[in-house]
């Protein structure tokens, strides 16, 4: 017990070898529950999959600085990651709750006609548009579009005649 007392020390007064100790371990664990949460985590970046990872550097921050005490932290960032894991699965039946919480596209651009009011409500602009035009078709005229559409996860795809 003292061997461990040495390396991950107590509370915070901390030295750098105990928060070092504190820092690695904490690594795994969080690579552990990112796996738990699913590879969607990252892959996505909706709000919905970007309020976990926030929460997890946050609060497991503090173990490693010895802020709070590291079961109890680690046990409350394993709530997080079952509570995204759970709304993220009903979400896949329930599309009420999936729009809820991930959100739902926005068609921007459609068959000639910007929608002015989606355009407002995500704040993008005309020139927001020709910049998506040219990073994704290297173009910079509405003449082969179809579609402009703002995704869940707030990237804007292009859909050409």
């Amino acid at each position: 017990m003292n061997i461990l007392h040495t390396l991950f020390g107590e509370g915070k007064d901390l030295d750098s070898l105990q928060m070092i100790c504190r820092a690695i371990v904490a690594f795994f664990l969080t690579l552990v529950l990112i796996r738990i949460a699913g590879i969607r985590t990252f892959g996505k970046k909706t709000a919905f999959d970007n309020v976990i990872v926030i929460m997890l550097g946050s609060i497991f921050s503090r173990v490693v600085v010895g802020a709070s005490p590291f079961i109890p932290t680690t046990l409350a960032c394993l709530s997080f990651v079952l509570v995204h894991r759970l709304l993220a699965w009903i979400s896949l039946y329930n599309d009420t709750l999936g729009r809820w919480i991930k959100g739902e596209a926005s068609t921007l651009y459609e068959d000639g006609r910007r929608n002015e009011k989606n355009m407002r409500d995500a704040v993008i602009s005309e020139k927001d548009l020709h910049e998506s035009i040219r990073h994704q078709l290297h173009e910079d005229s509405f003449e082969q579009i179809k579609a402009i559409i703002q995704e869940r996860n707030g990237e804007i795809s292009i859909i050409k005649k």
